[in-house]
């Protein structure tokens, strides 16, 4: 006999159908600890896809929120969720992050790509069209953080100018997503880009080993990884490691991804883990195998940390939807051990709902204050802290050797739940000048068919 945590039940969702994208009836199926999507489509019949293996079990995860009634919605609501980003009335969160994709050109062509960039030869927006995308922002009332993404942005010698065209413009967070090639070589280029108003480096970062990036990204790429690092690190521009997990090719190297960062404080600001989602340039139907979902990498990160960094030290987003993300801070210690600053306290998730809206300003200001550099400065005074006593040293160090670790498990078309997406808060600003959730944007069908990316209007 089962226990009630081990009983199979289900919720009715929405969903997609994999092949004509068409909006059909799911249901979310617990089996035991495991969370399963089963869909049917009335002309191309039925899919199950895993989403949560593991614990915490998804019932204890799941940290609901009052909706964020969005007051001037940009698009009117004619098909219904997902055929109507703009954002629409029915969106339920505020922009967090946008995505600006300011050129579709690459200098890699790694397998797994969600723009599968480098093949699309249009021209790059002008900043003139740039500037109307920033304003598209300001127009929703707030100067969100804003990620300059490609394609490989880089590619434009104009990368400064827009960064200080944001800047001048009200936005305080400006982050560049690069797979650091250019930062790499050109030591004088991340100077630029600090001196233009840059906050953050967001950088591709798979692996401690080289038999990663060959497998991954089609060469031998960590030696540029170090020297990136190391160009931000002599201009004071704070990096996120960002690690594409494939089950079987890296899972294996999470642990040593944390220790190099926790060894790269000065520099490493934080990893932001993402656990790879099947669209863009590989959009094809994975096996239960080949998923790795969020329960089973915070088990990956207490395993290959011996128990340093242990499963409760983990917390769900205050943002996004709960299914979409997970986070924890740590600050690294004296004695080179890493002293956990969160705690997941599944008993009293329910007590109080916070307003969606207040969890978004909440990460704005988390990500804006500790994704960007650290001043030489505050870090020598936190490294002569240690005569004092541990609250004290916590207290310190918490300031100048804090390391995030987060998440985030990115919906592809086979396990999309409309009910996540309409929590989203990581937006992309599209060529036309909507504003579409990240997932919703970047989905394609199993045949490459895209919603939005690529899209007339």
């Amino acid at each position: 006999m089962i226990g009630p945590e081990l009983e199979s039940r289900s919720s009715a969702t929405q969903s997609l159908c994999p092949e004509c994208l068409g909006r059909i009836p799911a249901r979310m199926v617990i089996k035991g600890r495991d969370v399963y999507m089963e869909k049917t489509c009335p002309d191309h019949g039925k899919s199950s896809t895993l989403v949560w293996r593991g614990l915490p079990l998804l019932s204890d995860w799941i940290t609901p929120k009052i909706p964020y009634s969005n007051p001037a919605p940009n698009t009117t609501v004619k098909r219904g969720c997902p055929f109507d980003c703009g954002l629409c009335v029915d969106h339920r969160q505020q922009t967090c992050t946008a995505l600006m994709e300011i050129t579709l050109r690459c200098n890699l062509k790694c397998p797994y790509c969600f723009a599968d960039a480098g093949l699309n030869e249009s021209a790059d927006p002008d900043l003139g069209i740039i500037r109307g995308w920033y304003q598209t922002l300001l127009s929703s009332g707030r100067a969100c953080n804003v990620q300059l993404s490609g394609g490989e942005p880089t590619m434009r010698d104009d990368l400064a100018d827009i960064v200080a065209l944001g800047r001048s413009m009200g936005f305080k967070f400006i982050q560049l997503n690069t797979n650091g090639l250019r930062i790499a070589q050109d030591r004088n280029y991340p100077a630029n880009l600090k001196l233009a108003g840059l906050s953050s480096v967001f950088l591709q970062f798979d692996g401690t080993e080289d038999r990663i990036y060959k497998k991954l990204r089609g060469r031998e790429l960590l030696k540029v990884k170090l020297d990136a690092i190391r160009n931000c690190g002599e201009v004071d521009l704070g990096v996120v490691l960002v690690p594409t997990l494939v089950p079987g090719l890296n899972t294996d190297d999470i642990g040593n991804i944390i220790r190099f960062a926790s060894e790269n404080l000065s520099v490493v600001r934080g990893i932001h883990f993402q656990p790879v989602s099947y669209f863009g340039r590989y959009p094809q139907m994975p096996s239960d195998e080949q998923r790795l979902t969020l329960p089973e990498l915070m088990e990956l990160i207490q395993t290959q940390t011996s128990g340093a960094i242990r499963i409760e030290n983990f917390r769900p987003p205050g943002c996004e939807n709960s299914m979409c993300s997970f986070h924890g801070n740590f600050v690294l210690m004296p004695d080179g051990n890493l002293t956990p600053l969160t705690r997941f306290h599944p008993h009293n998730r329910g007590l109080s709902m916070e307003k969606a809206e207040n969890g978004a300003n909440k990460a704005r200001e988390f990500v804006s204050r500790n994704w960007s550099s650290c001043s030489k400065q505050s870090r020598s005074a936190g490294d002569s802290a240690v005569s004092l006593g541990y609250w004290d040293t916590l207290l310190e160090r918490s300031r100048t050797h804090l390391l995030c670790i987060s998440a985030m498990a990115f919906q592809d078309v086979w396990n999309v739940d409309l009910e996540r997406l309409k929590d989203c808060c990581i937006h992309v600003v599209s060529g036309h000048g909507s504003v579409v959730p990240f997932c919703a944007y970047n989905l394609t069908s199993s045949t490459g068919h895209s919603l939005y990316r690529g899209q007339s209007v």
